[in-house]
């Protein structure tokens, strides 16, 4: 299957307009790109935490669309692996032709409080009763841990948000624009320690989109695209773990590199699901690029820059570029399409050809649920 006109729109901190806006924002600009009218479209996949009371059906009336097949995915930083997945079947099976693959949220004043109120019934129950919200404490448990565990610093998990600002420098669409030094991240604002400033992402409004179709039809439009060679997701693995140092990627990984024919060594960038730090570490492991409780030492004998041995998050990633609801799941796969198709302009990784996306995602009381990967890698237009 081909992955083809890759959008993302520029985000806002804070929004006037609704989901519907920003979905059709992008949605817009991937089928201009493809030089498609919406009619083209019979498959879509939608992922948005703020369409309420609407979903992907309410959309094809606020849009104007007619498909023969249609999914709504909610599972958070997971969703654009796994919306990929669905729509490469659906094409494959010839459920569908032409599949847009769009998330997007907006991002008001009170709406991540709103957001939080009702997340899950884990939220609603357990947590939001208690004047507790969010995952901010769930994850500075977990960075503790984490740090006692496997002997990580807070030096290394900056190091992360460092070249992830720098990286963010050259994306004109990331909210982020000036530099992070580590010493800046390391004196940061305490939000739950030993979480500060820095290691949290920014809400704010936006959308990411990508079309699929099969490679005939992207060489007969003439369209850049990407393959993919593999896909995996998997749904509560390690649920015994009393606090969650690894995620279901273990599980499936090796089914992965088998379905692409490849090893880690083998892949030139690798774009991971950063809510925070640790869970980009934790990705760096269990993709199997270090051993298990090493990706501390990883960062810091590696360069993650554009430009770096080992380039990660080359957009600035949710941790400088913000994250826009669900579609935190679905900028590193954007930027990866982008990447392996020569498109990425100033973000571009030279000789880019092979890209390895994770998401992870749905963070249900004390760990998140669903975790996703897929490697894609470059076509010939």
């Amino acid at each position: 299957m081909a992955l083809v006109t890759p959008v993302s729109t520029p985000y806002q901190r804070y929004s006037i307009e609704t989901a519907h806006w920003w979905i059709a924002k992008a949605l817009k600009g991937s089928l201009d790109a493809a030089g498609l009218k919406p009619a083209d479209l019979d498959g879509f996949s939608v992922a948005s935490f703020t369409l309420f009371p609407d979903t992907a059906v309410g959309l094809t009336q606020h849009l104007g669309l007619s498909p023969r097949w249609l999914d709504h995915i909610p599972m958070g930083g997971a969703s654009g692996v796994i919306a990929l997945r669905k729509a490469a079947r659906a094409v494959q099976s010839g459920d569908a032709d032409i599949v847009a693959c769009v998330s997007g949220d907006t991002n008001h004043i009170d709406s991540f409080r709103a957001l939080l109120s009702s997340f899950s019934r884990f939220a609603m129950d357990a947590s939001y009763p208690y004047g507790f919200g969010g995952p901010n404490a769930n994850f500075a448990l977990l960075t503790d841990r984490y740090m006692h565990e496997y002997g990580a610093t807070r030096e290394d998990f900056g190091r992360i948000a460092v070249a992830q600002r720098e990286n963010a420098l050259k994306n004109p669409n990331a909210l982020m624009k000036k530099p992070l030094t580590l010493e800046q991240y390391i004196s940061a604002r305490p939000i739950a320690d030993p979480i500060a400033l820095f290691d949290c992402v920014m809400p704010c409004a936006g959308s990411e989109a990508f079309l699929v179709m099969t490679v005939e039809e992207a060489q007969k439009r003439g369209l850049p695209y990407a393959t993919i060679e593999g896909a995996i997701e998997r749904h509560n693995a390690h649920a015994s773990d009393l606090i969650q140092l690894r995620g279901g990627w273990t599980v499936d990984i090796d089914e992965l590199y088998e379905q692409a024919q490849c090893a880690p060594t083998d892949i030139d960038l690798l774009q991971t699901y950063d809510d925070y730090p640790v869970i980009s570490m934790m990705q760096i492991e269990d993709l199997g690029f270090c051993p298990k409780g090493e990706a501390a030492e990883f960062v810091r004998t590696h360069d993650l820059t554009i430009s770096g041995d080992f380039p990660h998050n080359t957009s600035g990633g949710q941790l400088s570029a913000g994250q826009a609801g669900a579609a935190g799941g679905f900028i590193g796969l954007v930027e990866a399409i982008r990447q392996v198709t020569n498109q990425a302009g100033s973000t571009q990784v030279a000789n880019a050809n092979r890209a390895m996306v994770s998401g992870f995602g749905m963070i249900n009381y004390d760990r998140g649920v669903c975790s996703s990967a897929a490697i894609l890698k470059g076509g010939a237009a």
